[in-house]
């Protein structure tokens, strides 16, 4: 028989049941009736309320922890949650029709008569079939598997558990997986794996940001390069514009003079110029060289041996 926590208020032949739950009577041992929530009357000392005979219509839970290995070989814990109640409805052994509840019902068939008298231990029972449920599916299954698998795993324990238990009068509401626990270390090591994973992701990210930013450097660095080369070409431009300009209006001004004493005139102006310059600055990051107002003429002879070259070098060029 199946005990249940809610007693039955017992005084002489009077018997008081509890709401949501119906109490067996017997006859000198044997199967009489079956009797519903309040106060009832026995014939004395013939029918009884044996030990145990009380059956109760709420939804109950059973917890069933199960170890078992998956198919890479890792040991996991699942805790299954079964919540299952008397069947609201009688199953015809012949037919297999449901009909509504018979509380008199005295005969296998009725749901309150298979919950008392058809298993000895219904949670021995649920226990049994959800491991040989969970032990024959998660080996098949590897650990990653599982985890992504637990509605299925759900529906083949309750799809198991409600068509065997009908014919002990219970159904089987829901059957939950509500936890799935892998061997520490390899839960230790399946979380290394993840943060790992996101580590190298998270470089990955940092390298390709060094690379856009030397990049962008270089990008940078040559177009400055280019800018200034062109600064320096229209400085150059400008200076020798503004020497042929000088040189122009000198010679036109002045009668007699040539280029060569116009150039020589430039030439120690700057001279002076630059001394001036040093003198009232400072030679802190200055290196001198010999020199002497006689390197001007000799600067002049340089500048012109090389534009005379460099006119002689376009004339073969054309």
């Amino acid at each position: 028989m199946n005990y249940n926590k809610d007693s039955i208020t017992d005084c002489s032949c009077f018997v008081c049941v509890p709401e949501s739950n119906y109490a067996v009577v017997q006859n000198c041992g044997k199967h009489s009736k079956l009797i519903g929530s309040g106060c009832h009357c026995l014939i004395c000392p013939l029918e009884a309320v044996p030990p145990g005979g009380l059956v109760s219509l709420r939804l109950r839970q059973l917890d069933v922890d199960v170890s078992t290995k998956t198919k890479d070989n890792v040991t996991i814990n699942v805790m299954v949650a079964v919540q299952f109640c008397v069947h609201k409805k009688a199953v015809d052994p012949v037919t297999g029709e449901a009909d509504d509840i018979n509380i008199d019902g005295n005969q296998q068939g009725s749901p309150l008569f298979d919950a008392m008298y058809s298993l000895q231990d219904v949670n021995g029972t649920i226990n049994n079939y959800v491991e040989n449920v969970v032990r024959g599916a998660i080996p098949r299954m590897d650990l990653d598997d599982v985890f992504a698998a637990k509605d299925t795993l759900n529906a083949a324990i309750r799809g198991q558990l409600n068509e065997r238990m009908k014919t002990f009068g219970f159904d089987i509401r829901q059957a939950l997986v509500v936890s799935l626990e892998p061997d520490s270390r390899v839960a230790t090591a399946m979380n290394d794996i993840n943060a790992q994973a996101r580590m190298r992701e998270a470089a990955n990210y940092m390298a390709e940001a060094d690379k856009i930013k030397q990049v962008k450097a270089a990008e940078a660095d040559a177009r400055s390069k280019y800018l200034s080369g062109a600064g320096v070409a229209r400085q150059r431009r400008a200076i020798v514009d503004g020497l042929r300009s000088t040189v122009s209006e000198f010679s036109a001004g002045v009668k007699g003079a040539t280029s060569q004493d116009v150039m020589d005139v430039l030439l120690m102006t700057q001279y002076f110029d630059m001394l001036k310059v040093m003198g009232s600055t400072g030679a802190g990051g200055t290196m001198f060289l010999p020199h002497g107002p006689h390197s001007v003429h000799t600067l002049r002879k340089q500048l012109e041996t090389s534009f005379v070259g460099a006119g002689a070098e376009a004339a073969l060029n054309k």
